[in-house]
């Protein structure tokens, strides 16, 4: 579908400062979305030590990730910039769905609703926290978005595109060969099937693996640690997956849109214009389908929606365009704005946990506080893992403090959001804290003698005698207070004064962590 006449300058000119104000009004809206009173994210600090430690890849993540650290890191390392990438990747989205709409004819009006409907939507949720996935689904939607080009005009440069898109949204998350499963039987149900006889569409594929290749000769050099990850996540998270929580659960990404949705799939069959399109209905079918079989987390799914706001908008308008449309245009886009804020108090961390706690103790069927391990508690599991650092890390530096200065002291914790929280927010030049959990196990530096360590445990697991019995003196120093932490509980202890090599030690626990790795145990 084309435009019957062409946009002129000034059009063009007022499209772009709606599309600029949306992009603003989606930057502020993150930053709103987030009390002051919470800390980072558990996995963002994962994700930002990464920085310095820069590598074709990761046990837990592909490197993408670790680049936007590093910009961080240079920018001044503050939750600032933390925070600025994932809006940036989701104001990207908006922008690609707005020049998709654009390129099919479609007017201000559908350009706006689309913008509005992605703006209010379970993509604030994954944008407001530096991770994989904000980039993950500008990548899906960057796929889309060169597949849809090329349809329209047949052009070769775009299946390059298309390659270039794989190819880095391989680079920042695997999940996207999850897209290319449902795609590849889409294109042979429709008439699409005719790409499969273009050289330049294998070749595209040759581009992707290019892009590809040194995460995976990385894979290859280091035993392939994404499969262990994969093995931890189905062990551990996904078979607490119900398959038809994972189906219903997709409904309430776009809940407050979904009408745009259901007119976008009826546009593929019944549209004249869209039905060349049809291949994004079953690319969605299909992955679902793929994720639905794996027992995938719920949000894996959500990079296959923003395309369809673009056919979903275009026909909105379309139906719209007779007299008594207009009165219904602007209740169309006032839906998705009223039910977004009607929900937010109860999805997004807007105001401190006591505040959460009583909006959500009145709508416990709504299931938002269910964590991984399959149980409810009083909080969202993230908002949960954005409690405590702060406090840890002034109590990790109290004891640091208490360590001679002239010995080699060390941070070990259990976990990686521990390490990484207590080295973005010490106060300490040079501390670094280390974990035998996630990629910290190949970045533990044993080039001097250790002659005190402080121990950082989880509730469940203390320190035990015999670790104290392996120093002169020991002391707990505190616990995290926060009752609404994730890490609640959790305590440091100081250990001086070593009895023994605690470098010999920790260089047999590395060896056995680094043996679980591998792809043959």
């Amino acid at each position: 579908m084309k435009t019957t006449h062409p946009i002129s300058k000034t059009q063009l000119y007022q499209r772009n400062l709606f599309l600029l104000g949306f992009i603003l009004l989606k930057f502020v809206l993150q930053y709103l979305l987030i009390d002051s009173g919470y800390d980072l994210h558990r996995d963002e600090y994962l994700h930002l030590d990464q920085a310095h430690h820069l590598a074709w890849g990761y046990i837990s993540v592909p490197p993408v990730t670790s680049w936007f650290s590093y910009l961080i890191y240079l920018l001044g390392y503050t939750e600032f910039w933390v925070k600025f990438f994932p809006a940036l990747f989701g104001a990207l989205t908006i922008f690609l769905v707005w020049k998709a709409i654009e390129r099919l004819g479609g007017n201000l009006y559908a350009q706006s609703l689309a913008a509005i409907c992605l703006i209010f939507s379970a993509l604030a949720r994954l944008n407001i926290l530096f991770q994989p996935n904000s980039f993950d689904i500008l990548a899906w939607t960057f796929v889309f978005f060169s597949l849809l080009c090329y349809i329209q005009t047949g052009k070769n440069k775009w299946l390059y595109w298309l390659g270039v898109g794989i190819g880095f949204g391989f680079l920042n998350k695997y999940n996207i060969a999850f897209q290319v499963l449902g795609l590849i039987p889409a294109l042979l149900l429709t008439k699409e099937r005719k790409i499969f006889k273009n050289p330049h569409f294998y070749a595209a594929f040759g581009v992707a693996f290019l892009i590809a290749l040194p995460n995976l000769i990385w894979q290859l050099q280091n035993d392939y640690p994404v499969f262990w990850h994969m093995r931890m996540l189905s062990q551990y998270q996904l078979v607490n997956v119900n398959r038809l929580d994972f189906l219903s659960e997709q409904f309430f990404f776009f809940f407050g849109s979904s009408f745009v949705l259901v007119l976008a799939f009826f546009s593929y069959f019944t549209y004249p214009p869209f039905r060349k399109y049809q291949l994004f209905f079953w690319a969605m079918v299909f992955t679902l389908a793929i994720f639905t079989y794996f027992r995938a987390k719920d949000y894996y799914a959500i990079g296959l929606y923003p395309i369809h706001y673009v056919f979903g908008a275009i026909y909105l308008s379309h139906l719209l365009r007779k007299n008594w449309g207009e009165y219904l245009k602007p209740v169309v886009m006032v839906i998705p704005i009223g039910l977004f804020i009607l929900s937010a108090p109860m999805t997004y961390p807007i105001g401190d946990p006591a505040y959460l706690k009583e909006v959500q103790s009145r709508h416990p069927d709504l299931m938002v506080n269910r964590w991984e391990d399959g149980k409810t508690h009083d909080l969202p599991q993230d908002f949960a893992d954005m409690l405590g650092w702060k406090e840890l890390a002034e109590k990790v530096d109290m004891a640091y403090s208490k360590a001679p200065s002239d010995e080699y002291t060390v941070i070990i914790c259990d976990n990686y959001g521990q390490a990484g929280a207590i080295n973005f927010y010490t106060k300490t030049k040079g501390l670094q804290a280390i974990t035998m959990n996630a990629d910290y196990v190949n970045w533990i530096d044993l080039g001097r003698e250790i002659k005190n360590v402080i121990l950082v445990r989880e509730v469940e697991d203390g320190v035990s005698e015999r670790e104290i019995s392996l120093f002169e003196k020991s002391e707990e120093i505190g616990k995290i207070t926060d009752p609404n932490a994730r890490e609640f509980g959790t305590s440091i202890h100081l250990l001086l004064e070593a009895k023994t090599d605690i470098n010999a030690i920790l260089i047999n626990e590395i060896k056995e962590k680094r043996a679980e790795l591998k792809v043959v145990n």
